[in-house]
């Protein structure tokens, strides 16, 4: 007792600023000890004192400045889970401060993060389990990868290195680390815009160091504008003056490992996890450790994904037939209505992988209410609190939040951690919205969407705030997109309905499709920016072009390229050249719309959602379709 009463001293005289106790602490071979007590204390990688037990395990953490120390109830039955409740990072101290863009030439993730702000405010796990008699998710839950790490993040900003695109899963790209923010890193795409950025956990499966694709025979694709046969890595970090990340930073590099059974090029039957609806003929088309890459036969690399043998996405050839579930086959295939595995192989000069190969995902112990820490897909710069809301299909809740912001997500996922994650690797946490908050957030002024404090931007990582519904990545008109973006390599934009992309429809082999018409630049431009979307197409109009270019002076000879690189001053000052818009370059200033935000509106976002009027709307809006058929004619001369 004398010896917890003597830390518990120290702990507490700690939190005055003229305490240094770190010197009154006696130190040898990295261990400290106090006087009057057997305790012994170490600094683990995160720089934080912690306990050391007798059997050399970690009895709790410890911070030099900690006040209390709190014991937090958890599903462990008879265990208790310790949480500190400490000032930051484990108590949240939140801010009001000004959103703005990020600039162009700024080192990137330097900037300065917004937090979920209002008043100065604390928020600790323990207090509030406490207050909501709630328990927290036990850490035994969790995967190894989704459990508190077990070294320092050594990630830096401006490391290189390789990984997979998230929205083309067969695809290694080079990247760039841009930002690092605890556990988590923010990855950009070389020679692309910061739209395209996407965190991931510095443990990810996902990336890899220099020269891991040309060790591995994987087809490593160059930043923009280099040619495949033009690109070595060497030359390309000399010449950018950057570092290569290294390989000590990655901790899934073994030598490729093949699951057991299967192999590339097997044939198997796997859901589509953008429409779980479909189950559909797929193939196994590569391997990396105890992962693998399954592709839908005749669709395109964006609906691939990676899983091991256990995914619950995946199943042996014959289990549609088996369970009399319907299976979709590939939409390229001729005579879909007499489609047969057996004869479907022989073509393909394939084999299925055996079901031995196929192992049961072992039952998760997930259960209702349960409290975690969650990545907020629509905002993937924030981590916030949530709860498990249905352990059936995996539903999280964001506390405080409605539930129309409520997401599924895998239990395996990297984007869920036991609660206290954020303060151990120092990834700021974003406490729940309380309702004073949601009604002060209304009153304010900014963005209009409740519980929201401007933090984030619909269109990616180039921003770090919005000021009104129109970038809110939480307003009514973006809570169903996927992302509004065209895509990073084809430059085609999303479909609708939240999915991001089309949804597939079985293919009748009783239908032939009438070819589509073939609508002439006049008759695209004249349809989309003068009729309504339910308007039949119209008959051609020839004149409709030169019509557009004799009322658009200042448009000629420009193209989208050009367009795309303009600063936010430079799309203002183009509006205010256009014939009756003057009045409406500050929406624009608002929004803090540049080049490449420009190109991406549409006539509905000006009209709609910037609430311009239709008369100057149109003629901006022809004004970017002009930009973009410019650009494309350039292209034909060359």
């Amino acid at each position: 007792m004398d010896e917890s009463k003597n830390a518990r001293n120290a702990a507490t005289n700690a939190a005055t600023p003229d305490f240094d106790v770190y010197g009154a602490m006696d130190w040898k071979d990295g261990v400290g000890t106090l006087t009057g007590s057997e305790l012994k204390f170490k600094v683990n990688e995160f720089g934080v004192l912690e306990v050391l037990t007798e059997e050399g395990e970690d009895e709790s953490v410890k911070k030099a400045h900690a006040t209390i120390t709190w014991a937090v109830p958890t599903a462990q039955e008879g265990k208790m889970a310790w949480f500190n409740c400490v000032k930051p990072p484990v108590c949240i101290k939140q801010e009001e401060k000004d959103s703005r863009k990020m600039t162009r030439g700024a080192p990137r993730g330097r900037r300065k993060r917004r937090g979920d702000a209002g008043k100065k405010k604390s928020w600790c796990w323990a207090s509030y389990l406490e207050q909501d008699k709630a328990i927290a998710a036990p850490t035994k839950l969790f995967k190894e990868h989704q459990a508190f790490p077990q070294s320092k993040n050594g990630f830096r900003v401006g490391m290189k290195l390789e990984g997979v695109d998230p929205e083309h899963p067969s695809m290694y790209c080079v990247l760039t680390v841009a930002e690092v923010s605890g556990h988590r890193i923010r990855l950009h795409f070389d020679k692309y815009s910061d739209y395209y950025d996407f965190w991931v956990n510095s443990n990810s499966a996902d990336i890899h160091p220099v020269g891991w694709c040309e060790k591995t025979r994987h087809t490593l694709h160059p930043p923009k504008g280099l040619k495949d046969e033009e690109f070595s890595w060497l030359s390309y970090i000399k010449l950018s003056k950057a570092q290569a990340a290294p390989k000590a930073l990655f901790e899934n590099q073994n030598t490729t490992v093949t699951p057991l059974g299967f192999r590339i090029g097997m044939k198997l039957e796997a859901i589509d996890k953008k429409n779980p609806s479909f189950i559909c003929v797929a193939t196994v088309t590569d391997m990396v450790d105890s992962r693998f890459l399954v592709h839908f036969d005749d669709w395109d690399e964006s609906y691939d994904f990676w899983c091991d043998a256990t995914s619950p996405y995946i199943h042996p050839v014959g289990w549609c037939h088996d369970n009399d579930r319907i299976l979709t086959k590939p939409p390229g295939y001729p005579n879909v209505k007499n489609f047969s595995w057996g004869k479907y192989l022989e073509e393909t000069h394939s084999s299925p992988a055996p079901a031995r190969a196929f192992k049961g995902k072992p039952p998760h112990s997930f259960q209702p209410l349960m409290k975690l820490e969650t990545v907020d897909k629509r905002n993937p710069m924030l981590v916030r609190v949530a709860t498990v809301v249905d352990t059936d299909d995996h539903r999280i809740h964001f506390d405080g939040w409605t539930d129309e912001y409520d997401y599924w997500v895998d239990t395996d996922s990297p984007d869920i951690h036991p609660a206290g994650w954020c303060a151990k690797t120092g990834h700021p946490l974003q406490p729940p919205i309380s309702p004073q908050e949601l009604f002060e957030s209304s009153e304010q002024g900014g963005c209009p969407t409740p519980g929201c404090k401007g933090v984030g931007h619909i269109k990616g990582a180039r921003y770090s705030g919005h000021h009104s519904a129109v970038g809110c990545p939480y307003s009514d008109i973006n809570i169903n997109k996927d992302s509004v973006l065209p895509d990073r390599l084809s430059g085609e934009m999303p479909g609708s309905g939240g999915l991001g992309r089309p949804r597939r429809a079985e293919p009748n082999p009783d239908i032939i499709p009438a070819p589509a018409p073939t609508l002439t630049l006049q008759q695209a431009l004249h349809q989309s920016v003068f009729m309504p979307c339910t308007s039949p197409s119209p008959s051609s109009s020839p004149f409709c072009w030169d019509q557009h270019s004799k009322l658009l002076p200042t448009v000629a000879g420009i193209t989208s390229s050009k367009v795309a690189s303009w600063t936010v001053e430079e799309v203002i000052e183009f509006i205010q050249g256009l014939p009756g818009c003057r009045e409406h370059v500050h929406t624009f200033r608002d929004e803090q719309i540049d080049g490449e935000a420009f190109l991406l509106l549409t006539q509905v976002d000006l009209v709609r959602i910037m609430s311009i009027k239709l008369g100057p709307a149109i003629k901006i809006y022809n004004s970017i379709l002009m930009f973009k058929t410019a650009e494309e004619s350039a292209c034909n001369e060359l």
